[in-house]
């Protein structure tokens, strides 16, 4: 049976700028990806690729059922850890003993999907390799990558991507002409996004296209330039820039000329900002992802006020070098052009390992909090931070394994780190990252090395690298001893337990745990005392000990629950459900198991939800509606499958699949069961999960049509858009600046395709009229 095309297909952002000309291109690089499983789209920082490509995309998604994907690899900087980084993208969820790239070839090797892999430049190599390796293990995959220069590999299609288009002559400039000239096009249309009344005139077309034609048809200086429109004229801004290109050239004749227009745009764009403004683009270069206004504050404020923070980068997001993203919270993005540049002027202010040392120390201080919060309440919130923090985590990392002297922080942020890493299934992420901070410890020995090594011992067993993993615990008890530190011996057992588990000598494992519980006390350190009682429950359970299990699930349960906590709880649950339903109260396992899925939904544990419905399955055939029994365990592959993984750990484990799936196709009939096992494959997760709690109308119904793509605020504002307010009248309104009221305005227009408020009111009046239906 083929496996259900999921329905989330794809990660697309939905664009906030209008997308300007470039039909020819678009239509070459579909051309190309026609003819070409690997087609890359070259041309210098600035040159507009990632546009280009994410507009492909966004018109291929018909031919890729499977999804088209943007992997943004401008902020990897481990080559290493690149199929990970591709399958986190994909939502995949690593196998334990299957290595990232196993799990990406599986997964994608009957699947149509259209990879787009988006600054490629600083990995050619690696990317290279990668590619080589997935084309040919997955035949319908295509790959559409953007960079620099080509990756230089056999089969590649390279288009290499020029500025956009400028009037020959002044003479073709009119106004009636502007349409056939995409730099013109893109200049005024940005030009609007800060002042919206701008408009091509007679006037002023001849400084707009000189403008243009000074930038080359470049797209990211004409964005600059068109953002100082907000203080200086056409004029303005074209003697500025002209007297700049003057003075810039003497002496540059062996740079190619537009490299050479993009770096001094950039120049006078860095000179046109207040002193304060320089600072903070400088030292804001300093992360390697998108970046949330407390980080800001916490790394680059070291002589600012917060409300001075706030206000120069809202300066800086006005100036388009920021751009700004909202989502859970708001972010603030660099483009890598312009974060390049402000490292290199951090450089020039001797500021450099002032910087990246206070970035790793925020992140070291979020990292360590995490964990010593992580069985807690805010749980969930940690995980959500940690996910949008992943790329400066991994900075932080990097500054502390190649930086002498600066190892220990490694190994007390891997130690702090390591349970998120197993919550989203990181194995191999977090090993890499433990062995280096290893690799570069060179102090005493210490209680965080003893941490570090246990982490990585367990993380090394879950990938079915059972040497290493001894090696590594071994190591942890000898030091922890050494040490004299209760609570580094007691890792340590816990280690030696989980080993003893993934080796099968369960006995040991049961000793292992005892020893660490017995350690900690009941006033231990929660975090360690609720991975060793899931340790001793898990294998009391495959060694037959169902009371022992059952007892110590029950206290994970109890522990995790007074405390707020969700991942542990939800696996506990699971497994609590089925040694109840072993035991004959079928009642309270399917309470236990349904409170199980809500929890795996809240954590993001798609596998814990496969696990979940595979469970709810067995119940259902027990109690002989097989069916329900059929589709339940239908959904568990389809999940499972989305996530990355065509089997369920505890289908084979616990010997009740097999003979439940021929109890109910013996009730059934076997077309009948296979009709509904193939419904239940047909259910994405939402809908898997809505039925088996039999939940007839959703909370949270899923995302559809436009209106799903605004923010409660943006869809205000359409409202006031529609009732005739102007922009004034909507910051009045709504208590905010008129700034901020234009910047909902443009994103709403963005959002929805539309160039006008008149049409933003026209779909207002249309979906009030369909929600009265």
């Amino acid at each position: 049976m083929a496996p259900a095309t999921p329905e989330r297909v794809g990660n697309l952002p939905h664009a906030l700028t209008s997308f300007v000309g470039r039909r020819r291109e678009v239509a070459e690089v579909r051309r190309l990806l026609g003819n070409a499983r690997l087609v890359t789209v070259a041309g210098i920082g600035g040159v507009g690729k990632t546009r280009l490509a994410l507009r492909v995309g966004e018109g291929a998604q018909r031919s890729y059922p499977h999804g088209v994907w943007l992997v943004e690899l401008g902020e990897l900087r481990e080559p290493h850890l690149l199929a990970e980084t591709v399958a986190a993208t994909l939502g995949l969820r690593e196998r334990l003993a299957h290595p990232p790239m196993v799990l990406l070839t599986d997964f994608l090797a009957d699947r149509r999907a259209l990879l787009v892999l988006d600054n490629c430049e600083h990995l050619v190599d690696t990317v290279a390799e990668f590619a080589t390796s997935l084309l040919r293990a997955c035949p319908e995959v295509r790959i559409l990558a953007t960079s620099r220069e080509p990756l230089g590999v056999i089969g590649e299609a390279t288009f290499r991507l020029p500025p956009l288009t400028v009037p020959d002559s002044d003479s073709q400039a009119s106004t009636s002409a502007q349409p056939r000239s995409e730099a013109i096009t893109l200049f005024t249309e940005r030009a609007r996004a800060y002042l919206p009344e701008f408009r091509l005139t007679e006037d002023n077309q001849l400084a707009v296209t000189q403008i243009c034609r000074q930038l080359e048809g470049l797209p990211l200086p004409i964005e600059l330039a068109a953002a100082r429109l907000r203080a200086l004229s056409p004029e303005q801004v074209l003697e500025r820039l002209t007297n700049r290109f003057r003075l810039l050239t003497v002496g540059r004749r062996g740079v190619p000329a537009r490299h050479q227009t993009l770096r001094w745009c950039v120049d006078w764009s860095y000179e046109l900002c207040t002193p304060q403004e320089q600072q903070l683009w400088r030292r804001l270069a300093v992360f390697a992802g998108n970046v949330e206004l407390d980080a800001v504050a916490g790394v680059c404020a070291a002589d600012m006020e917060q409300e001075q923070v706030f206000e120069v980068v809202t300066s800086l997001v006005d100036k388009s070098i920021l751009t700004m993203e909202e989502g859970q919270v708001v972010r603030y993005r660099m483009l890598e052009t312009l974060r390049e540049y402000g490292l290199e002027k951090l450089a020039e202010a001797d500021e450099s390992a002032t910087f990246l040392r206070r970035h790793r120390d925020f992140h070291e201080r979020l990292a360590v909090r995490a964990g010593a919060e992580w069985i807690g309440s805010g749980q969930l919130e940690w995980i959500a931070r940690l996910d949008r923090a992943r790329a400066d985590l991994r900075a932080a990392l990097e500054f502390s394994t190649t930086e002498p002297g600066e190892a220990g922080a490694a190994l007390r942020m891997v130690a702090a780190i390591y349970p998120y890493w197993v919550s989203r299934a990181l194995f191999s992420e977090g090993r890499y990252w433990v062995d280096r901070a290893l690799a570069a410890d060179d102090g005493p020995p210490s209680a965080a090395r003893v941490a570090a090594m246990c982490a990585g011992g367990v993380l090394a067993a879950m990938r079915g690298d059972l040497p290493a993993a001894k090696e590594l615990t071994d190591a942890a008890r000898d030091l922890a001893e050494a040490t004299g530190d209760d609570t580094a011996s007691a890792l340590a057992a816990s280690a030696t337990g989980y080993l003893a588990t993934f080796s099968g000598d369960f006995p040991r494992a049961v000793g292992c745990f005892e020893t660490c519980l017995g350690m900690l006390g009941t006033g231990g350190e929660l975090l360690p005392r609720v991975g060793a009682l899931v340790g001793l429950a898990m294998v009391c359970g495959l060694g037959g000990d169902t009371l022992r299990a059952v007892a110590c699930h029950e206290e994970v349960v109890a522990l995790t629950e007074s405390h707020g906590e969700s991942m542990y709880r939800s696996y506990s649950l699971s497994m609590l459900a089925l040694a109840v339903w072993e035991q004959g109260d079928a009642g309270r396992a399917t309470r236990l198991i349904e409170e199980s899925m809500r929890l795996t939904r809240l954590v993001d544990d798609p596998l814990g939800s496969a696990m979940c419905l595979e469970i709810l399955g067995w119940l259902a055939a027990e109690a002989n509606d097989a069916e329900r029994a059929a589709v339940l365990m239908g959904a568990s592959v389809s999940v499972g499958e989305a996530a990355g993984s065509p089997t369920i750990v505890v289908r084979d484990l616990f010997g009740h699949h097999d003979r439940l799936v021929r109890q109910s196709t013996r009730m059934l009939g076997k077309q009948a069961f296979e009709a509904a096992f193939g419904r239940g494959r047909e259910l994405d997760v939402e809908e898997a999960i809505a039925y088996a709690l039999r939940v007839t109308s959703r909370a949270e119904p899923k995302a559809s049509g436009p209106d799903s793509r605004l923010t409660r605020r943006e869809r205000e504002v359409a409202t006031l858009v529609a009732q005739g307010l102007s922009n004034k009248a909507i910051a009045q309104q709504l208590v905010i600046s008129q700034r901020t009221a234009e910047g909902h305005v443009e994103k709403v227009r963005a959002k929805l395709g539309f160039t006008t408020r008149a049409q933003i009111a026209a779909w207002v009046v249309a979906r009030n009229a369909e929600q009265a239906v």
